[in-house]
């Protein structure tokens, strides 16, 4: 890769449809500034990666997407802190982030883990969720959702690209705690040759969201980890930049 691009940046979006009023979606790596393991799009300044690159891939990101307002940055523990009307200017701690005004960019950070967007059937409200199976455990997409104080059953979500079960190997004590919640959760975890077990984190989260009376989910078909033309993957890259899912009230 030599680093430049003049190529506009394409995002994945949702597959809901009627909602005009919200923009949402998942960059990929394609179409940025960035060299070697962080080519070509990475959006994450804690990488390793070059400021200046990544300075260049951000303002790149606000002008090819017509943002409204740059993305607020979060600095993302695996935890289930949230972010109510994020600051794009303090990078707060936190794995989540609501906002009801329209036109700030709600955004997470990803190259395996889940990015959950969501939104309701009146638009009003919005949210960007960094799951990883740590803040998934702990309940991060029910403490969002709780926080967007709206009934569940408006509520409508996608699942961006995240890693796939094939590529998700865990230990027991990853299973366990699930289970250990929900018995459900068995149904996610396949045992490998290797007798450890192969988690289905799309799966996880389905569970999550259907106890928390969500059924309109959308998403969950990507492998950040097979698809390597598309997506940073940690699990295959280990030093890899990260994809950026946003989501915003028009």
């Amino acid at each position: 890769m030599t680093g430049i691009s003049v190529s506009k940046i394409n995002i994945i979006e949702p597959d809901w449809r009627g909602l005009s009023d919200i923009f949402a979606g998942t960059t990929t790596r394609l179409h940025g500034f960035s060299e070697g393991s962080f080519s070509e799009l990475n959006i994450a300044m804690h990488v390793g990666d070059s400021e200046l690159a990544v300075s260049k891939n951000r303002k790149k990101l606000k002008k090819d997407l017509n943002l409204p307002d740059h993305p607020a940055w979060l600095n993302q523990k695996h935890g289930t802190n949230i972010i109510i009307e994020p600051d794009k200017l303090n990078y707060p701690e936190g794995d989540a982030s609501i906002s009801f005004e329209p036109g700030k960019v709600c955004t997470v950070m990803t190259a395996d883990c889940l990015p959950v967007l969501a939104t309701n059937k009146s638009q009003n409200v919005v949210a960007a969720i960094h799951a990883g199976w740590r803040g998934l455990a702990e309940g991060v997409i029910e403490k969002t959702l709780l926080s967007m104080k709206c009934n569940p059953e408006d509520i409508i979500v996608w699942l961006g690209p995240a890693i796939s079960q094939e590529a998700f190997e865990v230990g027991d004590e990853v299973r366990e705690i699930f289970i250990d919640s929900d018995t459900e959760a068995k149904n996610c975890f396949k045992m490998n040759e290797y007798n450890r077990w192969q988690a289905d984190i799309y799966g996880l989260a389905k569970i999550r969201l259907k106890n928390t009376g969500v059924s309109l989910i959308y998403g969950g078909e990507y492998c950040t980890f097979y698809d390597d033309e598309l997506f940073f993957s940690y699990r295959r890259e280990n030093i890899c930049g990260r994809m950026a899912s946003m989501i915003y009230i028009k």
